[in-house]
């Protein structure tokens, strides 16, 4: 008796190999403009799983946020500058090398930096992908937002 298999996740029917070259970087409107976001798989929108990379080139400051969903961070390049908290504090700011993997509670107040260089993560989780700055005037969703770099 064969077994019927299972349902496949969004974007993941298909055998597909993604290489790094071949990535689309994107801006975000929630990141400052300098910061580049990649979908992989998935669609971040849906209440579905997801994957993104997230490249923050050098001096980027991202100010205090959360999301709601939990994430499942890799550290893909570059050091991971990152702190919790809800508000920016340099001293709370751990360093993570490549090939770290970070599990972070939705609702979970914390901020990055690109403190010695670009960093690129890998972020899986369940959408749909949300994500809130702690004050208003750090998101740069909003017309005359302060962008930190």
């Amino acid at each position: 008796m064969t077994e019927k298999p299972q349902p496949h996740q969004p974007g993941q029917s298909v055998f597909k190999a993604i290489l790094s070259e071949d990535i689309d970087w994107k801006s975000f409107a929630a990141f400052p403009p300098s910061v580049r976001l990649a979908v992989l798989v998935g669609n971040p929108t849906e209440k579905a799983p997801y994957t993104v990379r997230v490249k923050v080139p050098r001096g980027v400051k991202l100010m205090p946020h959360q999301h709601p969903e939990d994430r499942t961070y890799t550290v893909i390049s570059g050091v991971f500058y990152v702190g919790r908290g809800d508000r920016f504090d340099a001293d709370k700011l751990e360093a993570y090398p490549p090939g770290t993997v970070i599990v972070l509670p939705g609702g979970t107040a914390h901020f990055h930096w690109a403190k010695s260089g670009e960093y690129v993560t890998q972020v899986t989780a369940i959408g749909p992908l949300g994500l809130e700055y702690v004050d208003r005037k750090d998101d740069p969703r909003n017309t005359g937002s302060g962008v930190h770099s």
